[in-house]
């Protein structure tokens, strides 16, 4: 097997001159024609211009190259490693993923060290004597914040106008249960969302009431007895009649009898569909702030009365309160 990976080599690499010109001054005869005599041939007639080390042919391969090389006569072979080279085309998707990983890195902790990224550093936290005090400051900050947001919604109030005249509610038993289920049997209907009542809401009240008599409203989220309100509000300003109220999320409306659909369907004293939503944040953020204030006024309640009970654990003395009597058992 060497020798003909040999003969490979030599009929690859070798110049063919060469080695047609060592074959006929050292082969005499046709059956001595094999590549294991032709390569000895070559390697004799090679021998004389490469008196020192020489390679005749190298083999490169992916990690290394294979060089054959004369010394004092003799064929050697030498083994060069190299190293892998590298290949981005032939990465796998998750290898090339995590070295994008390591880079970005890489980078982020250098930006770190950069003395242009370093900004203002962090407050500390501010400790506290005891639990009174920083209950107390909490509810303090969360009052500020509740002060701040009720000047903010100050900016979204608008003056009520007096809307469309509404019909006289003098529908009888028979035609209210008739607008019932017609409206409950028909698809249309206008959703309320979390940004209430504003001008969207009515326009499309008067749009369906352009093909239907009567129209479903439908208050998701709606909290518990906020629909009420909502029947309110709306029959003000579109001057439709509120036929039932369904749940504590559904109304339907009943156009009237002598409907006439208006010119300007978008009340003036309405927000718009941004402000609206501006606005139905800030109620949330009250409403949750609100909240945090009452359960901290109750935490600090507890917290007297726990003092009231058992004193004030800052102060008392342990083996009192725990291993007193039963050190000293009552006689």
């Amino acid at each position: 097997m060497a020798w003909r990976f040999l003969w490979f080599q030599l009929l690859r690499k070798a110049p063919s001159p060469l080695l047609l010109l060592s074959a006929r001054s050292n082969l005499s005869s046709p059956q001595l024609f094999s590549p294991r005599n032709v390569l000895l041939s070559y390697l004799k007639s090679a021998n004389s211009f490469d008196s020192c080390n020489c390679s005749i042919f190298a083999r490169v391969l992916s990690s290394g190259s294979v060089n054959l090389v004369l010394s004092d006569g003799k064929p050697k072979f030498e083994i060069h490693e190299m190293d892998p080279l590298k290949k981005e085309k032939w990465k796998s998707k998750k290898r090339l993923k995590m070295q994008r990983k390591r880079e970005k890195r890489k980078r982020k902790e250098a930006n770190k060290r950069d003395p242009r990224r370093i900004g203002p550093k962090r407050k500390k936290k501010q400790k506290f004597s005891n639990a009174e005090a920083r209950i107390k400051y909490k509810i303090e900050k969360a009052k500020v914040k509740e002060a701040f947001l009720v000047e903010k919604l100050k900016k979204y109030e608008v003056p009520q106008v007096q809307g469309p005249c509404p019909d006289e509610d003098n529908l009888t038993g028979e035609e209210r249960f008739y607008m019932k289920k017609m409206a409950q049997k028909s698809s249309n209907y206008v959703p309320i969302g979390r940004r209430g009542v504003f001008g969207g809401v009515i326009l499309n009240m008067h749009l369906h009431w352009k093909k239907h008599e009567t129209v479903k409203v439908l208050c998701k989220p709606c909290k518990p007895g906020q629909v009420h309100e909502y029947a309110k509000e709306l029959a003000r300003l579109s001057g439709g009649v509120p036929i039932e109220i369904i749940g504590n999320d559904t109304i339907i409306f009943y156009r009237g009898k002598n409907y006439v659909q208006p010119e300007v369907m978008f009340p003036i004293d309405t927000l718009s569909k941004k402000r609206a939503l501006e606005k139905s944040k800030y109620e949330q953020s009250l409403e949750t702030v609100r909240r945090f204030i009452s359960i901290a006024e109750k935490e600090l309640e507890l917290y007297y009365r726990h003092i009231a009970l058992y004193g004030d654990p800052n102060t008392r003395n342990a083996d009192f309160v725990y291993g007193s009597d039963r050190k000293n058992p009552p006689k």
